[in-house]
């Protein structure tokens, strides 16, 4: 009896990717960035709650449905082929039905909050159980997954504030090419592999050009967050992380200089310490 229960958690633990955080990284930091600025420096406990366990939930739920959706080619993959739904450590109907487990819980916490962002909150879901699809029709499922990534820094701007201003949309397009960039990064490490079995992706896309578009996104991000900031008369604190993620950004074009995997996986993993410099640098404006 133990023993399956360890062996149940161990699937569920791996298939949600809780040993690995750094995809709720990526989603809570620039959900912070949005929830500060909407909240004026001071969000809710409630929202804060509510906000921090959704990030949670919803990354789970996107890793459980990316599993179900790459079935079929996780196996052939060297990154993946060691996955839950591929060694059997979990049946599909089990991770279709923890999937559900986890949009109910996430429907438990947006229930909580305003009808306009309940409304908003159809949109995450669609483009989260979306993206999986998306490589196998266009080259661009980055892109989805950038808005995937960003939609919940709308919904908290509809719920701090009642709206969605422009300062909403800037961060949303920011944080959307700054998760095609590290994303590209990330598919660079699957790029090879990709190209057997079919699957599409934006380092493909790229091809040669590949660390020339990823620095030119880099370089938009910053630009769009220097505007965030201009337009919300921030001083310094804020001025000096856009340099930290300047230094950091440019760190990350040495790691993919040569295109090795293992390296260029380091470069996505990297990406934390990004999104937690501007975080800091907004939460000091505020205090």
């Amino acid at each position: 009896m133990f023993e399956t229960l360890q062996k149940k958690w161990l699937a569920i633990k791996l298939i949600t990717r809780m040993d690995k955080p750094i995809g709720t990284y990526l989603l809570m930091w620039p959900t912070y960035w949005a929830l500060w600025i909407a909240s004026d420096g001071w969000p809710s406990f409630h929202l804060l709650i509510v906000f921090s366990l959704g990030v949670f939930i919803m990354r789970s739920a996107g890793c459980v449905i990316n599993d179900i959706a790459d079935i079929k080619v996780d196996g052939k993959v060297e990154r993946t082929k060691n996955r839950p739904l591929i060694s059997g450590l979990m049946t599909k109907e089990q991770a279709i039905n923890l999937f559900g487990v986890l949009i109910g819980c996430a429907l438990g916490l947006v229930l909580t909050l305003s009808w306009q962002t309940i409304y908003l909150s159809v949109v995450a879901l669609v483009l989260a159980a979306s993206y999986p699809f998306m490589k196998r029709y266009t080259q661009l499922p980055q892109v989805v997954l950038g808005a995937a990534f960003s939609w919940g820094m709308i919904m908290a701007f509809a719920e701090a504030k009642g709206e969605v201003p422009l300062i909403a949309w800037l961060l949303f397009a920011a944080n959307l090419l700054w998760t095609v960039a590290y994303d590209t990064m990330y598919a660079m490490v699957d790029r090879e592999d990709d190209l057997k079995i079919g699957v599409k992706s934006t380092a493909i896309l790229f091809g040669d050009n590949d660390k020339r578009i990823i620095a030119f996104l880099q370089l938009l991000v910053l630009g769009l967050l220097f505007t965030v900031g201009d337009i919300l008369a921030f001083g310094w604190p804020y001025q000096l992380s856009l340099v930290v993620c300047a230094g950091l950004f440019s760190y990350q074009q040495l790691l993919i200089s040569n295109r090795e995997r293992s390296q260029c996986f380091k470069a996505f993993l990297h990406n934390h310490w990004v999104g937690m410099a501007v975080f800091i640098g907004i939460l000091i404006e505020y205090l």
